[in-house]
């Protein structure tokens, strides 16, 4: 039996969120959750972001901020989080004029040791969290993710692995989990089920829907231990590998209630003994 904690990312139920917090809150913690990972704060102030938390017997470890956010007011942010008690804070998300290969990537670059300072302020981890886009190759032959963190020290950014899309990008995520040992604090437990080549896969995230095409394949997220990863194989990887904590995160689900998948997800950890 592992005895690293289990959390969701509350994007995974963004609309219950929404409509209410505090209930939502206490629905994660009855089905077993350890914490929660912030995407977010629903229009309310850290402190009752916190207090709701601590009514329910959860906490936040962690939080995705969007870049720009980051970018707009660090010192901001870093203050907000540290009040609701994050120890990480995720970049979680680059839109299309900031990925690698395009001119705003040295912007990113740039950024990531302000924000890692600033953060550091407040006792916060920077954190990494990567879609398959990071896959490319860089000048060097290097994937864009590996060229990431190679460029920066693991005091300045640690990893948050998701495994659904290194596994997307057409790598082990056992293995990549196992590549950086010792820099994998978080990782991101996330399932699927892919057939051919669907032509917009993030429209399911709500990201880039205006670019949708013939689709010729099929992709939809499964709650983690129904779709095609190999759960068990990663969740060994991780524990080797020094992993603190575990996220179970579902962008979407075409067949089911969101409280149900991420229901399901933790139900089948527990069977594997998480």
């Amino acid at each position: 039996m592992m005895s690293i904690p289990v959390g969701l990312q509350v994007y995974s139920i963004r609309d219950d969120a929404q409509k209410d917090f505090a209930a939502a809150m206490r629905a994660v913690k009855e089905m077993g959750y350890d914490f929660v990972e912030l995407a977010g704060l629903y229009g309310m102030r850290p402190e009752e972001i916190r207090r709701i938390l601590d009514g329910c017997g959860l906490y936040a470890l962690s939080a995705h901020v969007p870049f720009v956010e980051l970018a707009g007011d660090i010192a901001r942010a870093a203050e907000d989080y540290a009040a609701i008690g994050c120890r990480y804070v995720a970049i979680p998300y680059l839109t299309e004029d900031l990925r690698p290969r395009e001119p705003g990537f040295e912007q990113v670059l740039n950024a990531i040791p302000t924000f890692a300072q600033e953060l550091g302020k407040k006792g916060i981890t920077l954190l990494y969290h990567n879609h398959d886009f990071e896959f490319v190759r860089m000048d060097d032959g290097s994937y864009a993710l590996d060229y990431l963190y190679a460029r920066f020290t693991p005091a300045q950014l640690q990893t948050e692995l998701d495994t659904c899309w290194v596994k997307v990008a057409g790598e082990d995520p056992a293995a990549y989990i196992r590549k950086y040992a010792g820099r994998c604090p978080v990782v991101h437990l996330k399932d699927f089920f892919k057939e051919g080549k669907p032509a917009d896969m993030y429209e399911l995230i709500g990201i880039d829907a205006e670019k949708k095409k013939e689709a010729a394949g099929i992709f939809e997220f499964r709650p983690v231990g129904h779709g095609m990863q190999d759960v068990p194989a990663i969740l060994s990887a991780a524990a080797e590998s020094g992993a603190e904590y575990f996220i179970v995160e579902q962008d979407s689900s075409a067949v089911r209630p969101p409280m149900e998948a991420v229901r399901m997800s933790r139900e089948y950890l527990k069977t594997l003994g998480v």
